[in-house]
């Protein structure tokens, strides 16, 4: 646990930032777990980009012996536990996730931050599909109601590319280094945390 610097203005909704890869499964789970802590409660969620593996870091493969034995010790278990489907996904190796993290960020600028990580999270572990490709990466923007026209352009600004690794340092300087990661009031939690546990520490940052 780290603190955040600077502090939430008095009165405010209380903000929830939630540092995410794509290619973890545990952020599809822990998303779902945040879910069931905040219903009825008044809070904003924003999701934040996290890149476990950035290009040229080789990413893993599902032939290898890693892959298989985490997924059977921890995340089939976990995901059974909570009633989510979730496979291991056969895409080899695993894709880089920088294009579709800077679709997170067009999206969120259309208010659709939450349900385009919904979606892509989905895309990968629950339909198998490549989301490193442009097609894909359009397909599920397009299915959450995002404009698709520009994408191209986004994935190519130097602009947005920058706004991007601005906010992974920014991750870095905060202590983030493992996803999920959540920013609750000026507290940072790493790791799954379950949703009675997680339902506590946010009423008790809004009250």
């Amino acid at each position: 646990m780290n603190m955040l610097e600077g502090a939430q203005p008095p009165g405010s909704k209380l903000k929830i930032q939630v540092w995410i890869d794509f290619v973890c499964p545990y952020c599809l789970l822990g998303k779902k777990s945040l879910e069931a802590a905040v219903e009825g409660l008044d809070v904003e969620i924003e999701m934040m980009p996290f890149e476990l593996r950035e290009y040229p870091t080789p990413t893993l493969r599902p032939e290898d012996e890693y892959l298989p034995s985490a997924w059977k010790y921890g995340v089939y278990p976990a995901a059974e536990k909570m009633g989510i489907s979730i496979k291991l996904p056969s895409v080899s190796p695993q894709p880089y996730t920088r294009d579709s993290l800077l679709v997170l960020q067009y999206a969120k600028e259309h208010g659709l931050g939450n349900e385009y990580a919904e979606a892509m999270l989905k895309a990968f572990f629950q339909e198998n599909l490549d989301i490193g490709e442009f097609t894909v990466i359009r397909d599920v923007a397009a299915s959450v109601g995002l404009p698709t026209e520009s994408l191209q352009e986004i994935l190519e600004s130097a602009a947005r590319g920058q706004r991007h690794d601005k906010e992974l340092e920014y991750a870095q300087q905060i202590g983030i280094r493992a996803v999920p990661s959540m920013a609750i009031g000026q507290k940072v939690y790493s790791g799954m945390l379950d949703a009675q546990k997680l339902r506590e520490v946010i009423i008790s940052s809004i009250s």
